[in-house]
């Protein structure tokens, strides 16, 4: 029998509420698929940063690093100035734990609507596997007379051959999974940012040609990427990009895919002795925090990929089957709203991971 250690921040706003559905779903998957677990929750977030002065200590990192999965709620707290969170807890997690993968599955599930006209769930069903160290994100340069009227900022993108290739590597072994068509879109701009992206096309040809003959690959300028996203979204398989260019596309790719309530992700270190922090890609809410309001499928996604990324597959397929489920029973998903409360959502997807079966359209 699997044993697994998962730590547990809940975070600002809904992000409580959000977790604690996302655990329920937890615990029933664990009940039937016969895996045990402990958790343990940190206090990480706005609250405590305006009690204590504290984001993510260097200490607590060092727990971290001891644990298989992170379930992650949300962060961002009204009161607290944008970056300090972000920066303190969510870059400096992905930085020190080197949680150098961004993944980012984009399906558009039965039932939820997308604005793009006349596709459907068949068309939209995508991954985008982004660089999550480097590039303009790594904080690499400064200011020259700052605060004058000959002010110079630099922000400089740093890009490794290891950190490319790694990454690169993960997303060729993506694309060939099982429930993947086997294509690999490298993402950039070679025709203007030539030296980055001179490094990123060398060694995406030369690890594909390698080690990946058997992966069929494309390339496509970032900006195009943004009209076809809208346009055929369908021609998409896996994708791998950089950091900056992977955060923007990203967000639009969650709006296709029925918005950021449905939207979930993982930040990943797939070396051994790694983890992973898997959480919801929208925000804390805070407005809607208490009120039992807020859409937990997204958590729920992602709890689904923390359950995959941990090796227990049928888990994993079950707590899709059961999203699809809700999905398809939420009509007011289509126009953006619930309908039912967090928790009776909640109640939905447990009961179906509970007893429901895996249809061929879900699953990992």
């Amino acid at each position: 029998m699997s044993h697994y250690q998962i730590a547990v921040i809940p975070g600002d706003g809904t992000g409580p509420e959000v977790v604690r559905e996302g655990l329920r779903v937890l615990e029933a998957a664990a009940g039937r698929a016969g895996f045990t677990y402990d958790l343990t929750e940190y206090d990480f977030g706005g609250e405590r940063y305006l009690r204590t002065g504290e984001t993510l200590p260097d200490s607590a990192v060092s727990e971290l690093r001891d644990f298989d999965a992170i379930f992650l709620g949300a962060i961002g707290h009204p009161e607290v100035a944008p970056g300090i969170l972000e920066q303190g807890i969510l870059l400096k997690a992905r930085f020190d734990l080197d949680l150098y993968i961004n993944l980012r599955p984009v399906k558009l599930y039965p039932g939820v609507e997308t604005p793009i006209k006349d596709k459907g769930p068949q068309d939209i069903d995508f991954v985008v596997v982004r660089e999550n160290t480097e590039g303009l994100y790594a904080s690499t340069g400064g200011f020259l007379r700052k605060g004058t009227p000959d002010e110079i900022a630099v922000q400089e993108s740093v890009n490794t051959r290891k950190g490319a290739e790694r990454c690169l590597r993960y997303a060729f072994d993506y694309a060939k999974r099982p429930d993947r068509r086997g294509e690999l879109t490298l993402v950039g701009k070679t025709n203007v940012l030539t030296y980055a992206w001179n490094l990123w096309w060398r060694a995406f040809n030369e690890v594909g040609e390698a080690d990946y003959p058997q992966v069929k690959r494309e390339y496509a300028h970032v900006d195009a990427v943004c009209m076809w996203f809208v346009k055929n979204p369908e021609w998409f398989d896996v994708i791998v990009t950089d950091n900056m260019f992977g955060d923007i596309i990203t967000d639009l790719a969650a709006m296709i895919q029925g918005g950021l309530g449905i939207a979930a992700g993982g930040n990943i270190n797939p070396d051994p002795g790694g983890t992973a922090m898997f959480e919801p890609m929208g925000g804390s809410a805070p407005k809607y925090a208490g009120q039992n309001k807020i859409n937990p499928l997204a958590a729920i996604s992602s709890m689904q990929m923390m359950l995959d990324h941990l090796g227990e597959k049928d888990a994993a397929r079950w707590v899709e089957a059961g999203v699809m489920h809700s999905t398809e029973r939420l009509p007011s998903l289509a126009a953006g709203r619930m309908g039912m409360s967090t928790s009776e959502v909640g109640d939905m997807v447990v009961t179906h991971v509970k007893e429901g079966t895996v249809t061929e359209e879900s699953g990992w």
